[in-house]
């Protein structure tokens, strides 16, 4: 198999490594098949961007064409997952869009990809086990039993007494709990995590389409109505830019296919099984977004949305099964939980393949002797995220994945194009049809939808970057094993 060659230079910023797959009994197992991979990105995919966030880009951004906002993003995913695709058969190792850039784009630029995607996956999951929390709180209300209001808050945040006074949260400690327990569960194993992950993949679709099947009957067809709103003369506030805006604040949804990507060095046949798992996880995914927006937004009128963390629940309310709202918290807490465990699973294999590559520390790169999984860098993100989940409250947390993973799209895209230059000998077992049309289409699609996001967002990307760089120049450029060979 042709290789693309590395920089000679040890000071070169673009330095490229070659594709180096370790052997099955040196890494990470090869457990995963194509309906574990698919279930992975289902798991992941299907969650706080479905059940929290449709009721917010409904209320803020775009009304009932929340539903537009849905398959525009499911567009510009569809390119990336395509690229995705190809890159994956052609590089089955851990790291997702890490491990692709260093191979296509050079080290600079993998150090970046990789140092966003972390951020990506911890701010993600930290926002993920905060809602998880809320609906945990709700459904243990519903039985009688109350935890302690300050207990389920970040100190940022103030909480409602039983009468009637406010008071400020101290931590989030559901959130911090489920945070612990997931990291558990992937130390353990990533097959033993699958099994669970597959299970709670059904109780979700399930519940999905529990809602949209009694749900339909009871849509009141005024509140389409307008379809479109009027913009209010601020860009992103309905018309078109909030459809737009809208798309870019639920992109956190979509995070589910990447984070499938990362697990390539767990599939047994990435080359068959990586395409599979990544589009069909989209299409399944794309399907029950619009579906459940449809029917949430025609059961709730968008302006009635605006403020409700649990708009699903809302919604359940306008219909008379009252064992419904029951059933649909339980698959909530299910999908939160899956959603938890694909966004750890590839939050700590891209910190694994940036330790492996000598840019971060060798203790990261250690495999557990008996469970072959990359435990120290579990341990590292459980202590991480857990702290944000129990400190920072949902608001602060969730726009900063979407920027994230818009960003690693399009770096993918590009290491596709440029891949297909540099190394057009190398083999492809999923190659993207139509040339650079499908790649240029992804950048320009997911460019559109990162431009829609507001300037704070930018500034926090920006922050995070710089931090990174400091990094990168004081530790990792001279450990990295690209210069230490040259």
């Amino acid at each position: 198999m042709a290789q693309p060659p590395v920089t000679q230079s040890s000071s070169s910023l673009l330095r490229r490594k070659r594709i180096e797959i370790p052997s099955d009994s040196q890494g990470l197992r090869r457990v995963l098949g194509p309906a574990s991979l698919i279930a992975l990105g289902v798991g992941c995919t299907i969650g706080a961007g479905l059940f929290s966030l449709t009721g917010i880009a409904a209320s803020e951004n775009a009304g009932p064409a929340v539903v537009l906002s849905y398959i525009i993003a499911a567009i510009a995913c569809g390119f990336a997952g395509l690229c995705y695709s190809e890159l994956a058969s052609m590089i089955p190792i851990a790291g997702s869009a890490y491990s692709y850039a260093y191979m296509a784009l050079g080290e600079v630029v993998a150090w970046i990809i990789g140092w966003d995607l972390v951020l990506e996956y911890a701010v993600g999951a930290a926002a993920v086990s905060v809602s998880w929390s809320r609906y945990v709180s709700s459904l243990l209300g519903s039985w009688g039993i109350s935890l302690p209001p300050r207990l389920l808050a970040s100190p940022f945040e103030t909480v409602a007494l039983p009468d009637g006074s406010h008071v400020t949260g101290l931590m989030n400690l559901p959130a911090a709990f489920i945070i612990c327990v997931v990291s558990a569960l992937l130390i353990r194993g990533v097959s033993e995590s699958a099994r669970v992950n597959a299970v709670i993949v059904v109780v979700k679709l399930a519940i999905i389409v529990a809602v949209v099947a009694f749900g339909l009957p009871y849509i009141k067809t005024a509140n389409y109505v307008p379809f479109i709103p009027d913009n209010t003369g601020t860009f992103g506030h309905f018309g078109f830019s909030g459809i737009m805006r809208a798309a870019g604040t639920i992109f956190f949804a979509y995070v589910g296919f990447d984070a499938v990507s990362t697990a390539a060095q767990e599939a047994r046949n990435p080359g068959r099984d990586m395409p599979i798992g990544i589009l069909g996880s989209l299409v399944i995914c794309t399907i029950a977004y619009v579906l459940f927006s449809l029917v949430l937004t025609g059961l709730v009128n968008y302006k009635d949305m605006l403020g409700d963390a649990a708009p699903v629940a809302t919604a359940i309310d306008q219909t008379p099964f009252t064992w419904l709202k029951l059933a649909v918290k339980f698959g909530i807490i299910c999908g939160f939980t899956s959603v938890l465990l694909v966004l750890l699973l590839g939050q700590s294999r891209v910190f694994y393949a940036m330790s492996r590559d000598g840019l971060l520390p060798r203790l990261f790169a250690s495999i557990h002797p008996t469970w072959r999984t990359p435990w120290y860098s579990n341990l590292l993100f459980m202590v991480l995220t857990g702290a944000l989940a129990a400190f920072l409250p949902i608001d602060q947390l969730a726009h900063m994945t979407s920027i994230g993973t818009l960003l690693a799209f399009v770096i993918v895209c590009i290491g596709v194009m440029f891949l297909r230059r540099s190394a057009p000998d190398m083999e492809r077992r999923f190659r993207v049809p139509g040339g650079p049309i499908i790649p240029v289409l992804g950048i320009v699609c997911c460019s559109a939808v990162m431009l829609s996001l507001d300037g704070l967002t930018w500034v926090r990307l920006a922050v995070w970057l710089v931090i990174g760089m400091v990094i990168y120049f004081g530790y990792s450029r001279r450990n990295s094993h690209l210069a230490k060979d040259a």
